[in-house]
């Protein structure tokens, strides 16, 4: 064979190699799943067979499937301890995901000391968000972080004015709290009281298992009722928090509609089922590429009144024709 010939053929080969490895570099990487990472006081999302959760509701209605368009990183905390959340905080940073999802006002805290790059969106019903600091208004945060807060101080003292309604007699109210969470909405109560003429007593708790000391607490102090200020851990704890209260003849108002399904007596605030299903459209809009500082804080413009009427019964309280009308939802 000439060495022409010889030398054609090595090129030709050379060429065919080369486009191999051109070709090659140009095929397309598969796309990483997005990671969200997930940090609350109350229970990790989970989905189970024919009864989702509502984040994953949320998440669902936006096109997504947990585990194989989406993955969730969770921690979880029982304990009302800042220290404990921001170690939580970090290792999810740590863990390098896309988004971060904090439920109450101490996740909110530990993820926002520790981060301004990753987008954070939360569920926060006791900060507000522009005289915290953490955005410069709400149609346009500007920072990252967005979701939906209620820093409604009015609520506070509609609960005590119910509280008032059901046991017109009653001068002193104790108010359960967790004491990890932003103080806002006890500076409310205590203001809507004085306007009431109504004695609070104080009762924060760090862990559940203090929940029973706290309520006797309430009975020595001869509180007339019971006013549950909401947590994540409050919530999980829910079932066991009412039958206490009913053991200890306390009527109870709280906020969430989720608190009278539980056992509760009364209470008036959102529906946190539909707030939590609302978090997948913040998730949407930031893993579609929206920043969140451009995208809004919203805030809960729906409020129910929720009466548990058997729980009325046991405590031999008699609910008036008046506030019966007003009620959205009756339990019997």
């Amino acid at each position: 064979m000439r060495s022409g010939t010889v030398l054609a053929c090595l090129s030709t080969a050379l060429a065919l190699v080369v486009a191999g490895c051109d070709r090659q570099a140009e095929a397309p990487r598969p796309k990483a799943i997005p990671r969200i990472g997930y940090l609350t006081s109350g229970v990790c999302p989970r989905e189970e067979r024919g009864a989702p959760g509502p984040v994953f509701e949320g998440l669902r209605a936006h096109g997504y499937e947990v585990g194989k368009t989406i993955t969730i990183e969770c921690r979880l905390s029982n304990q009302s301890d800042d220290q404990r959340f921001r170690e939580m905080a970090k290792e999810l940073i740590d863990a390098k995901v896309d988004i971060i999802v904090g439920i109450s006002s101490t996740a909110t805290r530990a993820i926002t000391a520790l981060t301004q790059t990753i987008p954070v969106v939360v569920v926060d019903l006791e900060t507000d968000p522009v005289a915290s600091g953490l955005a410069a208004s709400l149609g346009r945060p500007g920072g990252n972080v967005t979701g939906i807060f209620l820093d409604a101080v009015e609520l506070s003292g509609k609960r005590l004015q119910v509280i008032r309604e059901l046991r017109p007699g009653v001068s002193r109210v104790a108010v359960l709290s967790d004491a990890s969470m932003d103080p806002a909405p006890l500076r409310a109560a205590q203001v809507a009281a004085e306007t009431l003429g109504v004695q609070l007593q104080m009762l924060a708790i760090r862990h559940p298992e203090e929940i029973g000391g706290a309520l006797q607490a309430a009975v020595r102090g001869r509180a007339g009722a019971v006013m549950v200020v909401p947590s994540p851990s409050m919530d999980v704890n829910g079932p066991k928090l009412a039958e206490l209260m009913l053991e200890r003849r306390l009527p109870s108002a709280g906020l969430l509609p989720s608190f009278v399904k539980q056992g509760g007596l009364v209470s008036y605030g959102p529906d946190v089922l539909e707030l939590m299903r609302h978090l997948g459209s913040f998730v949407d809009r930031i893993l579609k590429g929206a920043r969140p500082g451009d995208v809004p804080i919203e805030r809960p413009t729906r409020f129910y009144l929720a009466i548990n009427l058997k729980t009325a019964k046991a405590l031999g309280v008699t609910v008036p024709p008046a506030v019966l009308a007003r009620a959205d939802q009756v339990i019997e």
